[in-house]
């Protein structure tokens, strides 16, 4: 998919799920190339204002281009999660009627070879969001050792066999053989076998590379830490999350606090405690079957949407 034709995942559902109004204040915290903040600026018209935020400062001159015709009703910044309840306060979109966050890798990412995020072009082993992310993929393979290795692997790519994946990724760093994404996905497929999964032998080594360089969970949980923080009481949040570990953060933030343990047959109720979100679903939305068929990377997409409680408790 070329970033022209770049197609938001789950666009309806987001929409109807934020309920964005006429005046309303809404936080893109992955604006990309500005499709859902497109639709939160029409949904919010005429006045609504819209802060979008990204780590990749590309992205954020294409959307600029996009979306120029929405004038000072939008604001792009560049910034992690980590950093956004200062940028929506510094900016004056505090606190915000809605928040979406749409995680993982954008069409424009893995579309350019140069960003290393495709194993299907040839390209540097990078992978970061935005140059201000750290290391590389290529200068944390260069530093990693085989246990480290192994459990990036398995946590956050979920890969088969990840300690043999880990040396075999390893043996190849130390002989030269790794230098661009083709030669890691080359690799990967020579020693990735058994059973047939459907997807390419590189697909889940790629993701548990990319979520490490860029921090994703860490990041992650620094946004589900601040949202209460950002959404006023009434106010919803969004969050579109695309790996398992992601959806487990993000059910948990959205859950009430369970009950203290009671003393052994105690005939008392617990005390039921509040948290500072209703969960609007019991299970995520996902995309309906034509959404997939026209843009496959909606296919593990998950949509959880809370509302912020008046009151914590």
């Amino acid at each position: 998919m070329s970033a022209a034709v770049h197609t938001s995942v789950l666009l309806q559902e987001v929409i109807d799920g934020l309920q964005p109004k006429a005046g309303g204040v809404y936080i893109d915290a992955t604006c990309g190339l500005g499709g859902h903040t497109r639709a939160l600026l029409e949904h919010s018209g005429p006045d609504g204002r819209v802060l979008g935020v990204d780590r990749d400062p590309e992205a954020l001159r294409e959307a600029r281009t996009r979306l120029a015709e929405f004038g000072d009703r939008l604001t792009l910044v560049e910034g992690d999660f980590s950093a956004l309840k200062e940028q929506a306060a510094q900016t004056g979109h505090l606190p915000a009627d809605g928040v979406l966050a749409d995680l993982g890798v954008s069409s424009l990412q893995l579309d350019r070879p140069e960003r290393g995020f495709s194993f299907q072009r040839k390209g540097p082993l990078d992978m970061r969001m935005g140059p201000g992310v750290g290391p590389t993929a290529a200068e944390l393979l260069a530093s990693v050792d085989e246990l480290e290795l192994t459990r990036i692997l398995a946590e956050y790519g979920e890969v088969d066999r990840p300690k043999q994946v880990a040396r075999a990724i390893l043996g190849a760093r130390d002989a030269g053989k790794l230098v661009s994404t083709q030669d890691l996905a080359a690799l990967l497929e020579r020693t990735i076998r058994g059973r047939p999964t459907g997807i390419h032998p590189a697909t889940r080594t790629f993701q548990a590379l990319r979520i490490a360089v860029n921090r994703e969970l860490a990041e992650l949980e620094a946004l589900l830490a601040l949202l209460p923080e950002l959404v006023r009481p009434g106010g919803r949040a969004a969050i579109i999350s695309f790996h398992s570990l992601e959806d487990r953060l993000v059910k948990r933030a959205f859950e009430d606090p369970k009950p203290a343990q009671q003393p052994h047959r105690l005939p008392v109720e617990p005390e039921r405690k509040f948290g500072p979100w209703r969960s609007l679903q019991k299970k995520p939305v996902v995309a309906e079957e034509a959404e997939v068929e026209a843009n496959p990377r909606s296919r593990s997409a998950k949509l959880r949407i809370a509302e912020r409680r008046e009151a914590i408790g």
